[in-house]
């Protein structure tokens, strides 16, 4: 309960303070730059399996195909210039905070994958269905301790740092957590 209570408050502080004016000024910005819609809606795989749409602001060309999921290194050629800035410094992400407050997703907790490479993830790690049990995070410790994977094989090593989480949980690991991922922010050590 008291996770969620300090959800709340700080994305609606995020929300208010920062998001209100940067995200229609960066949406404005791809729409010119690119002419597509500016969000980017994506199934995955919540709290307890349940499914739901991750809210991003759009950083590639086109749609990815519907039934075959990529990993980001199969997708690199659609990144627009300025979607690779928006990587770079995470600010594609900025629009989750609005899924943390309807209650999808928490500030700290597992990536949220896809039902396929969920699937592939449980089936070479098995514990790592445990995970199920906590909301996904906006940012978790396999992203600020490894970042974005471009393979399976690095997206098991991600898997395995939110396997050290679930191990970790409190409220001190999570400030640090936050604390890692503005460092990662600032410094634009996305990808």
């Amino acid at each position: 309960m008291f996770k969620r209570i300090f959800d709340i408050l700080f994305s609606f502080i995020v929300v208010i303070t920062i998001l209100i004016w940067l995200i229609p000024f960066v949406a404005l910005l791809i729409f010119i730059t690119t002419g597509e819609k500016p969000f980017f809606f994506q199934k995955r795989i919540g709290q307890h399996g349940r499914e739901f749409h991750i809210f991003k602001l759009r950083t590639m060309k086109g749609f990815p195909p519907v039934n075959d999921p990529l990993l980001s290194a199969e997708e690199t050629v659609r990144i627009t210039k300025m979607g690779k800035i928006l990587r770079k410094y995470r600010i594609d992400e900025f629009p989750q905070f609005i899924n943390v407050l309807i209650g999808d997703m928490s500030i700290v907790g597992p990536r949220p994958e896809r039902q396929q490479f969920l699937d592939n993830i449980i089936r070479e790690i098995p514990n790592y269905a445990e995970l199920q049990c906590l909301k996904p995070g906006i940012t978790s410790l396999g992203q600020i301790r490894f970042g974005y994977a471009d393979t399976f094989a690095q997206m098991k090593i991600r898997a395995r740092y939110d396997l050290v989480y679930l191990d970790n949980l409190s409220l001190w690991t999570d400030i640090k957590i936050i604390l890692y991922t503005i460092i990662v922010v600032i410094k634009g050590k996305g990808k």
